[in-house]
Formats: C-alpha cells, sequence, structure tokens
C-alpha cells in the first residue's frame, strides 16, 4: 500500500484491522501467521497514523484469492468456495459449508471453511438485539434447516449475550459488550433438519470485542514522595510516577502519557522539574535548587490516554511531593564571642540535620554530657536547648567554651573555616514544661463521606516534664465545621459527622482542626497545640446539574440551537464528560427535540420537527457524569419557543405569544381593563351625587319624630261617582298666609306652626352651681312642655300641588270617636303633646 501525507511520510506508521496480517514500515502487506483465507474475497481495513500529530487515514484492501491448481492441472476435490464474507461483505450472509461440483453433483467435503473473527465494539448503544451475520448452508433450498448457536456467550455463561434466528440464520448480539470483562468468544454454529439430525459439521466462530476507549488512567499512588538535594544539576533523577490504563494497550486508547501540570511554589522558576512522556520519570531541569529558600515541591503530574491527547483522551491526575534535602554548603559561624542566657530546668533539646548539627566542649568541671546544643537556623538566633535534662536543684549556672562545626565535611568549592567558638554563661530556671505534638502538623488521608463514628487516627501529645506525675488532657481548640471528637485521655480522633469535600470549610481538599494538650500538675499548667490535616479524597456524591436552566428557540429548526452543558460540585475524574440525553417518556419530548454532543461538556439542544407552535416547553434532560459509578439527573430547561425574524431573533409578538397570549387575547384584556375603569368612574360620580342631592333636600323634621298621619299618592285620579263629592282644595297649599292670620282667635289650623309669643327658656348661667343642675333641666322641660309652637305639630307636605284657594281646614281638626270600651283617661296624664289626643278620645260617649 502506498500514502503520501504531502509531509515525506515522516514517522508515518500502519496497522490493519486484523490479527492476521501485518504491515511494514514500507508500506508491504503481509501474513503475520500460516493461514487458509476463507472465500474468494478478503477485505481489510489499513491505517496510516502520524505520531506526532496524531492525524490517521484508513483505505480499504480487498484481495481476490484464487484457488491452487494440482500437477494434473485439476482442481482439488472439495466444495467449491462460494461468494461470502462474516465481515465487510454487502449481503451479510456467510455460506460456511463449502460445496464442490463432481460428475456426480455435489458432495460434502470433510474439511471446512476457518472462518474469519467477527469484530464487535464495545459499548455500542443499539439499538438491540444487533444483528452481527448471517450464517447459511446451500442446502436450505433443498430442506428446511434450522440453526443453532453454542458456547460461552450463547448457551454457557454468560447467558444469551449471543443468539440466533433458527429459521434465517441471521446471529445476534444482545446487549452492550465490555472488553474489560470479557475480550473475545468462541462459539460453535450448528445446522440440523427438521429432525434434529446434522445436516453440517459445526462451524467454529471467534468473536473479538473491539476496544473503546472507556477507562481513565488509574495512578498507582494518589501522592507520591521523592527527594533531591539542594544544587542539584539540571537532569538529575527525583522519582517515578507511574499510571495503568484497563483498556487496550496496544491501541492508543491504553497508551498513556505524562505531563507536569502545576508546580507549587513557582519559585526560582516556574519549571523546576520535568517529566518522561511514556515512563514518567520526574528530573531536575532547572539549576537553583536551594533548601535555605524552598524546602519542598508539591508537583501535580496528570496522565492522559490516547497518547497523551487532551482532546480525546480521558486524563487523571497525582501528586508528587519532592522534598529538597540538605547539603553542608554553609559553615557555622558564632555572632559573638561571649553569650549569655537563661534557660529552664527540664528543657531537652532535639537533634537537626548533620549538616548544620555542631558540638559544645565546655570548660568547666561539669560533665560535657549535659549539653548537646541545637544548632542555629539563622544567623540571629542562640543557643536554644540541652540534649539531657538539667536539674535546677543541681546546677544553676554553667559556664562554657562551645565550639561549634560540621558534622559533615563543606560541600566542594566551599572555601571556608569548618568551625567557630564562644564562650556561654547558661542560667537555669525552674519552670513547667508544654506538652508538644511531635508530628505537627498531621497529615491523614481518607476519602470523604465516611460515617459518622469512624476513627481516623491517634493524635497524642509528649509532656517533656518526664520526672513530674502529670496527665495530659485532650481537648478540641478549632473545629470549624463540628466533624471531630478527641478522646480526653488517649487523643483518639473520631467522626461526629459525615466528611464532605464539597464543603465549604474544605480547602484545597483539606480539612484543618486545632486541639490542645494541656497537663494537670505544673505550676502554672502548660499546654501546647497540634494540627490535624485531612486530605479528603473526593467520591462521585453528586449528580451534574442541567445549565442554562431556561433559554429561547426559533419556532422552526435550522435558524438557532441552545448550547447546554452540566455543573458537578465534585471534581476529576468524578465529573465530566458528561452525558446528555433526552428521556424516552414522554415520548413527545424525543418527537420535538434533539441534542448532538459538541465535546465532553457540551451539547446542543434543537428542534427535530420542522415547526413548534410558540409557547414555554418545559424539556427534561438527563445528565450523567464520568464518575464510577456515575450519577444521572433529569433536569428540566425551560425553554421558549417563538416566531423569529430573518436574523434568528425573537419578534416583539412572538416573544408574547410565546408567553401563552394570543393577539385577540390581549386586546380582549385591555377592552375588560377599560370597561372595568369606566364603571368605577361613573359609581364614584353617581355616590358624590346622590351625597350631593341628600344634603340638598331640607326636611321639615327628622322623619323619626314625625309621628302625625301622611297622606300619600298613589297616582290615584279618582274613584267612582261616590267620591266625587270631596272637596280636595283644602289639602292645597296656601300662597298666602292671610287667611292665617285673619282667623277668628281660637280657630287654627294644628298643622300650622302657631303664631304668637314664644316663651323664654331659663338662661344658663356661665358658672352654674351643681345644686342648680337639676333646676335649670326641670325648668326648661316646664316651658317646652307649654309651648305651644314647640314640636310636635301638625306639618303639611306638599306631595303634589293642585291649585290654590282651599277653604277647607286642617284634616287634623276632623273628630274621632270610639264605640269601644277602653279608657283613654291615661292621655291625660302624659302632658301637653298629647292634649289632642285626650280630649278626643277620652271625653267619655258621646249622646
Amino acid at each position: 500500500v502506498k500514502f503520501n501525507n504531502c509531509a515525506g511520510n515522516k514517522g508515518v506508521r500502519y496497522e490493519t484491522n486484523s490479527l492476521d496480517f501485518k504491515v511494514r514500515a514500507d508500506g508491504t502487506l503481509y501474513a503475520a501467521h500460516h493461514l487458509q483465507v476463507p472465500s474468494k474475497q478478503l477485505i481489510l481495513v489499513v491505517t496510516a497514523w502520524d505520531p506526532q500529530t496524531l492525524a490517521r487515514w484508513e483505505a480499504m484492501v480487498r484481495f481476490l484469492v484464487a484457488e491452487k491448481s494440482q500437477h494434473n492441472g485439476h482442481k482439488p476435490k472439495g466444495r467449491k468456495a462460494l461468494p461470502g464474507e462474516l465481515v465487510q461483505q454487502q449481503s451479510d450472509t456467510l455460506l460456511p459449508w463449502r460445496q464442490h461440483q463432481s460428475n456426480n453433483g455435489l458432495r460434502r467435503q470433510k474439511r471446512d471453511w476457518v472462518i474469519p473473527p467477527i469484530n464487535v465494539p464495545e459499548n455500542s448503544r443499539g439499538p438491540f438485539p444487533q444483528q452481527l451475520v448471517r450464517i447459511r448452508s446451500d442446502k436450505d433450498k433443498e430442506i428446511h434447516i434450522r440453526y443453532s448457536i453454542t458456547g460461552v456467550g450463547a448457551d454457557q455463561p454468560p447467558m444469551e449475550v449471543f443468539n440466533i434466528d433458527p429459521v434465517s440464520g441471521r446471529m445476534y448480539v444482545t446487549r452492550p459488550m465490555d472488553r474489560e470483562e470479557r475480550a473475545s468468544y468462541h462459539l460453535r454454529a450448528h445446522a440440523v433438519d427438521m429432525n434434529g439430525n446434522k445436516v453440517e459439521n459445526p462451524i467454529d466462530l471467534y468473536i473479538y470485542v473491539i476496544d473503546m476507549n472507556d477507562n481513565r488512567p488509574e495512578f498507582i499512588n494518589q501522592v507520591y514522595n521523592g527527594s533531591v538535594d539542594e544544587g542539584s544539576k539540571p537532569g538529575t533523577y527525583v522519582m517515578t510516577v507511574t499510571a495503568n490504563d484497563a483498556d487496550d494497550g496496544t491501541t492508543a486508547n491504553g497508551m498513556v502519557r505524562y505531563r507536569i501540570v502545576t508546580q507549587t511554589p513557582q519559585s526560582p522558576s516556574q519549571n523546576m522539574f520535568t517529566i518522561n512522556s511514556e515512563t514518567g520519570d520526574i528530573v531536575t531541569v532547572a539549576a537553583g535548587l536551594d533548601r535555605e529558600k524552598v524546602q519542598q515541591y508539591i508537583v501535580i503530574v496528570q496522565a492522559t490516554d490516547m497518547e497523551g491527547n487532551l482532546n480525546y483522551g480521558l486524563s487523571n491526575t497525582a501528586t508528587a511531593i519532592i522534598t529538597v534535602t540538605d547539603v553542608n554548603d554553609n559553615p557555622p559561624e558564632f555572632t559573638t564571642s561571649t553569650v549569655s542566657i537563661h534557660t529552664s530546668a527540664g528543657l531537652m533539646g532535639q537533634a537537626g540535620s548533620r549538616n548544620w548539627g555542631g558540638m559544645g566542649l565546655p570548660t568547666t568541671t561539669c560533665t560535657p554530657s549535659h549539653f548537646s546544643f541545637s544548632q542555629p537556623k539563622g544567623p540571629r538566633e542562640k543557643i536554644q536547648r540541652f540534649a539531657a535534662a538539667v536539674d535546677y536543684e543541681m546546677n544553676r549556672a554553667f559556664m562554657l567554651t562551645v565550639m561549634v562545626s560540621n558534622q559533615a565535611p563543606l560541600a566542594s568549592g566551599i572555601q571556608m573555616s569548618f568551625q567557630s567558638t564562644a564562650g556561654v554563661t547558661i542560667s537555669v530556671t525552674d519552670v513547667n514544661e508544654a506538652p508538644y505534638f511531635p508530628t505537627n502538623h498531621k497529615l491523614i488521608r481518607l476519602e470523604e463521606g465516611v460515617p459518622t463514628g469512624t476513627v481516623l487516627t491517634t493524635f497524642s501529645a509528649v509532656d517533656p516534664d518526664r520526672f513530674m506525675q502529670q496527665a495530659v488532657r485532650y481537648s478540641k481548640l478549632s473545629d470549624p465545621a463540628n466533624w471531630l471528637n478527641i478522646n480526653a485521655t488517649n487523643g483518639q480522633i473520631t467522626t461526629a459527622a459525615v466528611l464532605d469535600r464539597e464543603s465549604d470549610y474544605i480547602k484545597n481538599n483539606v480539612y484543618e482542626a486545632t486541639f490542645l494538650a494541656a497537663d494537670n500538675a505544673g505550676i502554672p499548667p502548660a499546654s501546647g497545640t497540634g494540627t490535624l490535616q485531612i486530605y479528603l479524597i473526593d467520591i462521585n456524591d453528586n449528580a451534574p446539574e442541567l445549565l442554562p436552566k431556561e433559554a429561547q428557540i426559533c419556532e422552526k429548526p435550522n435558524l438557532n440551537v441552545i448550547n447546554i452543558t452540566a455543573a458537578d460540585a465534585d471534581i476529576d475524574p468524578n465529573v465530566g464528560p458528561f452525558v446528555f440525553e433526552l428521556p424516552s417518556v414522554p415520548s413527545a419530548v424525543r418527537k420535538n427535540w434533539t441534542i448532538t454532543r459538541l465535546n465532553g461538556d457540551y451539547a446542543q439542544l434543537s428542534l427535530r420537527i420542522m415547526y413548534l407552535e410558540a409557547g414555554v416547553y418545559d424539556v427534561p434532560i438527563i445528565v450523567t457524569d464520568s464518575g464510577n459509578p456515575p450519577l444521572y439527573n433529569t433536569s428540566v430547561i425551560k425553554v421558549k419557543v417563538c416566531p423569529c425574524d430573518e436574523n434568528g431573533d425573537c419578534t416583539t409578538i412572538g416573544a408574547v405569544a410565546a408567553a401563552g397570549l394570543g393577539t385577540g387575547a390581549i386586546i380582549a384584556i385591555l377592552i375588560c381593563i377599560i370597561i372595568l375603569l369606566t364603571m368605577v368612574l361613573l359609581f364614584v360620580v353617581w355616590m358624590k351625587r346622590r351625597e350631593k342631592e341628600r344634603h340638598t333636600k331640607q326636611l321639615l323634621i327628622d322623619p323619626e319624630d314625625d309621628v302625625r298621619d301622611n297622606i300619600l299618592k298613589y297616582d290615584e285620579e279618582g274613584g267612582g261617582e261616590e267620591d266625587q263629592d270631596y272637596d280636595l282644595s283644602q289639602l292645597q297649599q296656601p300662597e298666602t298666609m292671610d287667611h292665617v292670620l285673619n282667623k277668628t282667635p281660637g280657630v287654627r289650623r294644628v298643622d300650622e306652626r302657631p303664631i304668637g309669643a314664644e316663651p323664654q327658656y331659663p338662661i344658663r348661667p356661665v358658672i352654674p352651681h351643681p345644686g342648680d343642675i337639676g333646676d335649670f333641666i326641670n325648668e326648661g322641660l316646664r316651658a317646652a312642655d307649654n309651648d305651644p309652637t314647640a314640636p310636635p305639630y301638625d306639618s303639611l307636605l306638599v306631595f303634589d300641588y293642585e291649585g290654590s284657594g282651599s277653604t277647607a281646614g286642617s284634616v287634623s281638626s276632623l273628630n274621632s270617636s270610639s264605640s269601644g270600651d277602653q279608657d283613654y283617661d291615661y292621655l291625660n296624664d302624659w302632658g301637653p303633646r298629647f292634649k289632642k289626643l285626650a280630649d278626643m278620645y277620652g271625653g267619655g260617649e258621646e249622646d
């Protein structure tokens, strides 16, 4: 095969999809081992790929196989090869049992074809069952044949992975395959007649599961610890990190490449280390490692399959902690020749690195073993502690001449004196020393979500006062989330709640808590603190959430789409790539909408149908993350479907229509609002007018005080002939008051206000005496009873004007009589206001 990539074919490699054939670097295709070709035609796929650019090209190669001739010039005995191929065949029909032509016609040959393997990709989404191939015997034209398959995956566990149609011979796979679970299957195909008699010999079928990139690289350790000497030259080996991929290591799916993501701190350079992309070896790449400046580096290493392709490969990360070890590049030197210090009794020193460890040579009579000095960490520090406990009661002061020198020789190239001397005066004071935690800060690692009551570690402290009978008690000093408990006596740490890596109390996956250790016999009591750091390893405990929650789209497709993504509170590898799917229920979702995958984190939602009515639709979408096991969440996105202009933007009317209201509905709502406002306005006007009429209408008296009879007009224009004798002119309103004023004394209409002198009511004094109030009320009552002009009196109400000139008196002047036996004499006791009734009814029976 020949190939040209327009760049000289430098580094181009070849491979095939068959294990029986290989391609050399010059393009020569050859058989990898001895084999028999099962048909006249064989189809292979040859792939050329560039390891630098990861570009790939494929070409199909078809072999036409010729039969070998015998020395006698006749074809070999056996069945004639019928056209058919297990894979890459147009008819997908396999004729595995060969026939040959002889003088007596077709007959069976003892040897059968060797069938090429069937390749099935893993993680296929179906639909299932999915047809693989059709197996057929050429005798099915003569008799009815039943086909069956046996072997692992058919009638042996795992059962029914493959099945075959007994009539048509079509072979199916019934579910997705997993190469990491099983990479190949060996089945046997059988052909029998209707009576179960064997028609053909069983044929071997080999099914290979094609690997897909469905497994991330996994580091052997999440944290690697290494060290390198300060001042090391570039290229110095530090450590090796290793990640394994469960996918096929012979393909790019399982080829892992390494790279450094971050380095902390980035001093003196941000690229102090490099890593071999294939082996995972970490080496120094720059000079300047100085332990006195940076003692430790934290390097995040990423492993990616697909030969490191970040666009297609899956990745995972691990942490490499590189400690810079000290070398003797700084000789010791005292800053002064004489030193006077005070130290506390019972203190013990702690040894440092041998590169700055020194020795003291005392000149007094004391035993030199009393003292072993901790060497200064900086140029301004003094001698810190003793190597042995000092008894204050035995030795209160020491005079020493101290010589300090490195225990290790200076590094090559350092031209300085390796020792220095000074005089030291030590005064000892007795104090109580505080307990301390030997490992501070203490770091532990565990997965988040451990149950309450889980024992994490024992965080114990040491009391330097070994000669005192003291007990150390533990307590919490700082526990921001209140997740931990500590045993007061032994320092055992247990969980008080479930630890959550996604909590706000977690910083860079680390939760910190501080504990207090205090003695109980010291005067004064002393205490020390220790910090416990818990590195929480992420588990997939948060389902992804769909973003955005709302969007809009045109009612016709191909104008615009909705870009969707997902947010996950977890971290790699429990987040993307995400899988976006539409649920099968309700069926209208998949009928109206479709999702197109863009990459691992983004997809596009668009219309499947040619037109969708404007409105707001709730579209459920299932989002699945890549955790182990994966979590999914069904989120609903509110999609506003609206008519759009030529630019793909929603029109104003379309936006309103999409909200669920048409133009007619909006107009009707506006008309109703106008009518309602008009009715309210008319009601207010009517109420004001009614109020005005009520105030302008003046009644003569209050209707509640009107006790006289009233004549009401009911539109009566007259009765029969007997009613014509009544003179109704007496009821007419007079135009003047002359007829009243000219009446003889004693003759008066009782419905008229009397005319005459009105009695004088008593005047209430300005400052009344409390005893005069009763008299004042009684005098006013007496004057009112004797006042003929005071109400009540008959009042004439005009109901209709019928003319003037009435000659009749008041209707109230008509006498009334009663023929009953009732006694009305009590009316005389009611006062002058009821005198008329008393005269009418209390006079006894008339003659």
